[in-house]
């Protein structure tokens, strides 16, 4: 029997990428997906998409309240930053950080992982080409994965690992591992405020972030941006 895996999947570029990582390595994926608030919500239509076209065993979707919590412009009416160098991007912690966003995540995916009697839990998190989100970092994971295998029955044992291989990967290099595992960049979602109909801006970090990793890779994103 395959191993199993819990996958983080948002609908986005990352994430599909990881998720393709992970059944590479022959690992069966029970991807989970969280509805927490967010207003790109067009990124839960594209998990579900992938996660439909995907090998993917299961597809979970949890809705957390985290729009009651606030503390992002992607959980609240804040501006959404717009037109910023990547050199800006790194200087303080972005407002579309969102507080404990991957604690909660990571803690929830736990749960599955030990009901499921699965070791691997997948994240997409980068830290080379935006590294201003705090619970995307090499440490944190570490120190997640440590609580993690003290947190669990003692009866799932102990082992279990956070894997993040997109962790010190350049955007270009993430595109180019998942065009070669087949991934269709074209069902993504990566905008933070996209326009009707999913249209991404093309403006905000994200957006910023993805053209340049496409245009790097010297390959054609396939989603529509406004012009």
């Amino acid at each position: 029997m395959k191993k199993k895996a819990v996958v983080l999947l948002s609908g986005g570029l990352d994430s599909a990428t990881v998720t393709a990582i992970a059944g590479s390595k022959g690992f069966e994926i029970y991807a989970v997906t969280f509805d927490y608030g967010q207003r790109h919500r067009w990124e839960i239509k594209a998990a579900k998409k992938l996660a439909a076209v995907m090998k993917v065993r299961k597809h979970l979707l949890l809705k957390v309240e985290m729009r009651k919590i606030g503390g992002s412009a992607l959980t609240s009416n804040m501006k959404i930053p717009k037109k910023r160098k990547c050199s800006e991007m790194r200087k303080n912690v972005p407002a579309t950080y969102v507080p404990a966003r991957n604690t909660v995540f990571l803690s929830l995916a736990l749960a599955w992982a030990e009901t499921l009697g699965s070791k691997d839990i997948f994240i997409g998190a980068n830290v080379v080409d935006f590294s201003g989100y705090p619970d995307c970092r090499p440490e944190y994971l570490k120190a997640f994965e440590k609580m993690a295998n003290l947190a669990v029955r003692e009866k799932a044992g102990k082992g279990l690992r956070i894997h993040a291989p997109l962790i010190k990967m350049a955007k270009a290099d993430i595109i180019k591992k998942g065009l070669k595992l087949g991934v269709d960049y074209s069902l993504t979602h990566t905008c933070y405020d996209p326009a009707e109909r999913g249209i991404s801006c093309g403006e905000c970090d994200a957006c910023i972030l993805r053209k340049k990793g496409f245009k790097e890779a010297q390959t054609v994103d396939p989603v529509r941006y406004k012009k």
